[in-house]
């Protein structure tokens, strides 16, 4: 199906069989693929529950940073556990063969995979000890962002908890059972993740502590023009101010927080414009009632105010010097600006969720390892925008202001890499089909051989 859907564009075809075959690894090069086979997208696999001794040797990884453990780099394990008491959840595990993790540790990766629908895969990407803080991090804010979701949680209760939330991460015993959230096993196993916290070098606690406290009250005070702010901008300060602790990046990076608000603020933003439909379902309200009465005005003019984080996204991006936090902070702009050029001016926004194809979403992943090439993602994207900009649309002007602004920053270096097929994209098409269709017949005829095997051995 996947393959179907990228029929009109054979780049995205082609980088499905690199991506399926480990083309992954320019990505992620520092993971291991080697010796497994599996999707970074949606794989389910069979765990048992963490007090299961059939669950210690099913993960292992990474660096323990202060604790002196050896570094050690991330791939999915093979095996699948089956037990009476297992779950199943979507995954991109992760083990190390040069040491092991705690239980504790172990289990916070697990509840990244189950929560985090884009960045399980970049976090366990990122590199050293800096891994284990940005998961930490995420779990935390991931914690306190399920508190501030859950409408069944009455208000009088639920502003003294954003107001308090960072004090839990230095009580060991703290945890909440009351929540109807989809994620709310962080909450309700929060001592395995404040444990970890706990474990953290005092510059990662102070500015995981610092971000959630803030967080938090914004949160609660619930000012809609800061909205995005509390929930997104306060992550991209964040996350700069670890990458500048975890010294991959300079300084500069996590003092600049103009530009690292705006990293989250595009991210948060682009989220809420593609998720009008579910939050209305959900009887959350983001969007700007005033301007509703013309529903694709709004739409469009909401992917415009989104746009004009992009001149800041690339400046941010420019600045960065590690090729993981690069990839961490790379991918997910890219796909965001791709989903805004899926969503500018269709009303299908108004009917149900507007996503990318798989293959598009590989071949960003596979691509946005550099800066010229995120540049160059970024021009093609807002030249889409720009041919849909209606003649008759009220924020036609401001669009087509902040697109030019963009189509000037991204092109700000003397040579950007091309992106032009050398082959016609009809018989690129063609012959991936082909391909396509050759696997699955190869595959049927392994399958029917095998089980004629086995009806004459029986």
């Amino acid at each position: 199906m996947d393959i179907l859907k990228s029929l009109g564009h054979p780049e995205e075809i082609f980088n499905l069989f690199r991506f399926k075959m480990g083309g992954c690894r320019s990505v992620m090069p520092k993971l291991d693929y080697s010796t497994v086979s599996f999707s970074v997208f949606k794989r389910r696999l069979s765990v048992p529950p963490r007090s299961s001794v059939a669950a210690r040797p099913l993960l292992y990884g990474g660096r323990l940073g202060e604790r002196g453990v050896q570094e050690g780099y991330w791939a999915a394990r093979p095996s699948v556990v089956k037990t009476a008491g297992s779950y199943r959840h979507p995954v991109f595990l992760c083990f190390s063969r040069q040491e092991s993790m705690s239980d504790s540790l172990r289990t916070c990766y697990i509840y990244l995979n189950q929560t985090s629908r884009s960045f399980a895969a970049v976090i366990q990407a990122l590199d050293g000890e800096l891994r284990h803080a940005v998961c930490i991090f995420y779990l935390v804010l991931r914690a306190l962002d399920t508190v501030e979701d859950d409408m069944s949680i009455p208000l009088e209760k639920k502003v003294p908890l954003l107001h308090n939330f960072h004090s839990f991460l230095y009580d060991a015993e703290w945890s909440f059972s009351e929540s109807q959230e989809k994620d709310r096993q962080v909450l309700e196993d929060f001592p395995t993740i404040s444990v970890e916290f706990r474990n953290l070098g005092q510059e990662y606690r102070e500015v995981i502590s610092d971000i959630c406290h803030r967080m938090g009250v914004g949160m609660a005070e619930y000012l809609e023009k800061k909205y995005c702010h509390y929930v997104a901008g306060l992550v991209g300060i964040g996350l700069s101010r670890l990458f500048s602790a975890s010294q991959l990046e300079d300084p500069e990076v996590g003092r600049d927080t103009e530009l690292a608000n705006s990293m989250g603020l595009f991210l948060q933003k682009t989220n809420i414009i593609r998720d009008y439909l579910e939050d209305q379902h959900e009887g959350r309200a983001f969007w700007p009632q005033e301007h509703l009465d013309s529903a694709l005005a709004c739409l469009n003019l909401l992917v415009t105010d989104a746009l004009r984080h992009v001149p800041d996204v690339i400046s941010y991006l420019s600045r960065l010097r590690n090729q993981s936090v690069f990839n961490f902070c790379a991918i997910p702009q890219v796909m965001a600006i791709a989903t805004l050029s899926a969503c500018y001016n269709n009303p299908q926004v108004f009917q149900g969720v507007v996503k990318i194809r798989k293959g598009q979403a590989v071949t960003l992943m596979m691509q946005a390892t550099n800066m010229g090439a995120v540049q160059t993602i970024i021009s093609q994207y807002s030249q889409e925008i720009l041919q849909k900009v209606s003649l008759t649309d009220p924020s036609r002007d401001k669009t087509l202001l902040i697109l030019q602004l963009i189509r000037e920053k991204s092109l700000s270096q003397d040579t950007l890499p091309s992106r032009a097929h050398h082959l016609s994209p009809v018989y690129l098409s063609a012959a991936m089909l082909l391909a396509a269709l050759s696997w699955q017949y190869l595959s049927a005829t392994a399958g029917q051989a095998a089980g004629t095997t086995d009806m004459q051995g029986h």
